[in-house]
């Protein structure tokens, strides 16, 4: 009798148990459901803010039959993470660009997460830094090259363009905004020289210094090798802010630079260029004193090779297979 009845009870416990389960997934959302939701906000917004819960929901659950590209953020002004605002604004950039391109589908998300919205989802993947991208494919788990690796390939929108195509074989071409700062400029910087011109219409002999054109032509080859176009392209931070909460004015890859580091390149490009005037300005003086030529040699040799030897240490810390150095390691 005792045993019928343990029996009976046991029963009853394992039907109410599967009534329970059959309610709890009775209530999260289905496949085809979940899709449906997220391209509707998609349609809204590009990239979808999410907490905890819903990065459990959207990305963790499963079956998924789309990609979910994620970025990991402190974006809280308490944070002070400038770079943050930097990496969200290139990853707006690529979203917007996804979402108004023909490629678009509803096969590709982009999502971000807050620290201070899902400190616990930064606890569950083991994230201890910010901004981190990562892409959660629809079927296995992710890999490492799931991780977008910002120290090599900096976070302009190109570069996560590209590696977004790398693993989804989505192909997103970028679109910027525009921006009208440089044509205002180069329209300023026109009617400045006309006026000038129109001022000095009487005198235009300065138009056939040698001197002149030749300091404006330096200027423009210095301004070109130091990778102001490259700047200009890819939109790179002034600084960046190192992982041990320093500061790095040198990129760590020979993919990317910051701006401060465009303006150091300059200031060694023009020592190196200085020094060899001054070497071969010695070597054209037939009337001045051999000492004081001599002098100017070894001074500008000197220039040359103190500065051409710290453009070269500079190259080989961010070419780290390089192996020829200088004077300094």
């Amino acid at each position: 009798m005792y045993f019928s009845l343990n029996i009976l009870i046991l029963a009853g416990l394992c039907c109410l148990l599967h009534s329970c389960d059959a309610q709890v997934k009775s209530k999260s959302p289905s496949l085809s459901e979940r899709v449906q939701q997220l391209t509707e906000l998609t349609l809204k917004k590009s990239v979808l803010r999410l907490n905890s819960a819903k990065f459990k929901e959207y990305v963790k659950a499963t079956p998924r039959n789309y990609s979910v590209i994620v970025m990991f953020t402190a974006l809280t002004p308490q944070r002070q993470c400038s770079i943050c605002r930097h990496a969200n604004d290139e990853f707006l950039i690529v979203a917007n660009s996804f979402r108004y391109s023909q490629a678009f589908s509803n096969k590709l998300f982009f999502t971000m997460v807050d620290f201070d919205e899902g400190a616990d989802v930064f606890q569950m993947l083991r994230l201890n830094t910010a901004p981190i991208f990562m892409h959660f494919p629809p079927k296995g788990k992710v890999k490492s090259s799931d991780t977008f690796d910002i120290q090599r390939l900096g976070f302009g929108a190109e570069s996560l363009a590209r590696w977004i195509a790398e693993r989804t074989d989505v192909q997103i071409r970028v679109f910027r905004p525009p921006s009208y700062s440089g044509t205002m400029a180069l329209i300023t910087l026109f009617a400045l020289v006309a006026g000038f011109l129109y001022l000095r219409r009487n005198n235009l002999d300065f138009l056939y210094n040698k001197t002149l054109w030749g300091i404006a032509a330096v200027f423009f080859c210095l301004a070109m090798i130091s990778g102001q176009m490259w700047n200009h392209i890819r939109g790179p931070p002034f600084v960046h802010r190192s992982q041990s909460g320093g500061v790095a004015y040198i990129h760590g890859s020979s993919q990317g630079q910051f701006v401060l580091e465009t303006y150091i390149v300059i200031v060694l490009n023009s020592a190196v260029v200085m020094g060899m005037i001054m070497m071969t300005d010695a070597a054209g003086r037939k009337n001045c004193d051999v000492r004081m030529r001599q002098i100017l040699v070894c001074v500008g040799l000197a220039i040359v090779a103190i500065f051409f030897s710290v453009i070269l240490s500079i190259f080989r810390s961010k070419a780290h297979s390089y192996p020829y150095s200088f004077l300094f390691k």
